[in-house]
This record gives C-alpha cells, sequence and structure tokens, in this order.
C-alpha cells in the first residue's frame, strides 16, 4: 500500500498539450504530477483526471491570474484543495497576468 500524499502543479503555455506535457515526481511520501495546460478552460477539464488519479491539492503557477484562480476554485468544488503561486506580473508571460492573454 502507497502511504504517498499526491498533488498537482498546473502550469499554463500557449502550446500545451496536457496528455503529452505531463509527468510525475515520485518520492515515498510526496508524488507531485506536474501538467501543462493552455487555457483556464483546459485546466479545469484536467481537475476530473487529477482528482480520479487520487490527487489532494493543486498548486497553480503564476500564470494564473485571479479570474483563472477562481475557475479552478469553481470547477474543484472543494473536491481537491487548490493553492496558487503568486506573480502579479509572470516574468515568462511578458510580465501579465494570464488573465490578460488567456481566452476566458
Amino acid at each position: 500500500m502507497n502511504d504517498a500524499i499526491k498533488a498537482a502543479f498546473i502550469f499554463i503555455t500557449p502550446d500545451a498539450n496536457p496528455e503529452q506535457h505531463q509527468g510525475w515526481v515520485k518520492t515515498p511520501g510526496v508524488e507531485v504530477k506536474t501538467l501543462a495546460v493552455n487555457s483556464y478552460q483546459q485546466a479545469c477539464e484536467s481537475l476530473e483526471n487529477l482528482i480520479s488519479e487520487g490527487v489532494a491539492a493543486v498548486e497553480l503557477c503564476g500564470g494564473f491570474g485571479h479570474q483563472g484562480v477562481a475557475q479552478l476554485t469553481h470547477a474543484a468544488a472543494g473536491r481537491v484543495h487548490i493553492g496558487v503561486v503568486r506573480f502579479d506580473q509572470h516574468p515568462l508571460l511578458n510580465f501579465v497576468s494570464g488573465d490578460s492573454i488567456v481566452a476566458q
């Protein structure tokens, strides 16, 4: 029996395909899946798979703006904890929030 806590880290980038751009890092106590998505909607859709895989907590990269975090929190509906890495202007997104570049 594996008692490791499962978590996920989701980051957003325009050319991402979550079926292809993902992977696990597994230690005896914690397993973390890293997943790339190209939109807030794709991140919300990916939550279902993460939950079915036993993920208990999801951390969102700083590219998710306030609106993105709200959408993921709503989609999670209390089934998984949502956390956030915070940048007001993300250095890998040309110093803007994902809210200003991701189609809502």
